[in-house]
Parts: C-alpha cells; structure tokens; sequence
C-alpha cells in the first residue's frame, strides 16, 4: 500500500480535525514510501523503535507519539536518538492521540468497556458528542471489591481502588482511560456509582470520599493498550496489511 494511501486512510477513519489536541496527529516522522509491515504499539518509545527495526516494519503506528504542545522544540539527547532510528530505517511513526481515544468502535474507551462488559450510553459530558470521557452501566450490580479484582484480572495490573464511606454497590460507571481522572467530579455530580481512570491524582482520593463515589487507577498504559491493538487488527482484516502489536509494558 502507498505511503499517501494510507495516510488518507487513517485519516478518514479516525477523523482527528473533529477535535482540538495537544499533538499533531497523523503523520509525524516520514519513512518508506510503500508500507507492507505495520508494527502498533502504545508509545514510541525507544524500545518499540527496536522492536520495530527487528521486524523490518515499513510504519509504526502508536497513540503517544511527538511533538506535545510546551515541548522543547529541539532534537537533541533522547528525542534525537529515537528520531534517527526511524529515519536511519526509514521507518514511517504515526501518532494518533486523542481520535483514538474517542473512536466509538477502535477507541482506548470503547475497548475498555467491552473488555469490562460495560455497556455505553454515552457521553460522559452530555453536550459534547465527541467527549473523551464515557458513561455506561453493567449488566448487574456488583460491590466494589469485586469489580477491582475484575479490572486487575482483565488488564493484568494490580487497580487501586478507593472506596466512599458508603461503599456503595455499583451499577453505572463512567470512565475515561489514560490521565483522564479529572473527570471524576463530572461524575460524581451525575450520581454516577464509579469512575474509573488510569491515573490518580491527590485530589482524586478526597472526591471520592466526599462525593460518594467509587474510583479506580488501572494504569495509564494497562487502560490505553486496546485502542491501539484494535485499531491494527482492524487495519489488516480491512486492508490485507502485515500487522504487528507489540506492548512495551509499562507498570504507570
């Protein structure tokens, strides 16, 4: 396939001009000109780059990639050393952050909930069509003891788990995966039973406990590795490409 073909591609099914990010999404660090191998995995880090070059893959394709807005503007140290690697093996990286996040089928958010048997309703911020953040319910209630012992299990990652005075059992959650634990508050003023997020902050603990609400930290990486694997498979039943997940794990 042609490197602009499936640049168009990509853009057309994860449609990153509908929302305002904090990288450019897309094409990031040009390489071949013809992609057969694609190699998917979370972050670009320096060990996927390796990864990568051993399997002799034409684009990596990731949804932490470059060029985050207040980064420095200079190729030095790491950055540099990461950018060579691709170019040196004329490797394509493709970055897709927040469109990947909210893609209703291949999304970090609607793999997580499929992945929890957790059923969508909608927007966690109810104006917002394209909102990061989801609400959904389960099929039955269940205590919340229970339901972190299911996230630990799914994602193979020991979840921190906070529980409200009441401890209440749950029924509706709302999530959003990676550092979207400032959502909380959003949803304890919904009524909603739990949220579940990858990351904690220090406030987060004192909105559970006054909101009444339960929270869950999974893991910024362990909540965000579905989208991407998702989005692969999905590009090689759909386009016949060789295509690769690799997950460089990440205990954060």
């Amino acid at each position: 396939m042609k490197l602009i073909d499936f640049e168009k591609y990509l853009e057309q099914l994860l449609k990153p001009e509908q929302i305002k990010d904090y990288a450019p999404n897309g094409l990031q660090i040009q390489g071949s000109n013809q992609i057969t191998k694609v190699v998917t995995g979370v972050t670009a880090s320096q060990a996927l780059i390796e990864r990568a070059i051993i399997e002799k893959a034409d684009a990596l394709l990731v949804h932490h990639g470059y060029f985050w807005k207040n980064e420095s503007y200079v190729i030095r140290g790491m950055k540099h050393k990461r950018i060579k690697a691709l170019i040196d093996n004329n490797i394509n990286l493709f970055a897709y952050h927040l469109p990947l996040d909210i893609h209703p089928l291949l999304g970090n958010n609607a793999q997580l909930a499929a992945l929890l048997n957790i059923q969508v309703i909608g927007p966690l911020e109810i104006t917002n069509p394209l909102s990061v953040a989801l609400q959904g319910q389960l099929p039955e209630t269940t205590t919340g003891d229970d339901f972190a012992k299911l996230i630990s299990k799914k994602l193979n990652r020991e979840c921190l788990h906070i529980k409200p005075p009441s401890n209440k059992k749950i029924q509706t959650i709302a999530w959003c995966t990676g550092g979207g634990q400032d959502y909380i508050e959003l949803a304890a003023e919904q009524g909603i039973d739990a949220f579940i997020s990858g990351e904690i902050s220090e406030k987060t603990t004192h909105i559970a406990n006054e909101m009444d609400i339960h929270f869950f930290a999974a893991g910024h990486h362990a909540t965000e590795r579905y989208g991407v694997k998702a989005l692969g498979e999905y590009i090689a039943k759909e386009q016949g490409l060789n295509v690769v997940f690799i997950d460089i794990d990440n205990p954060a």
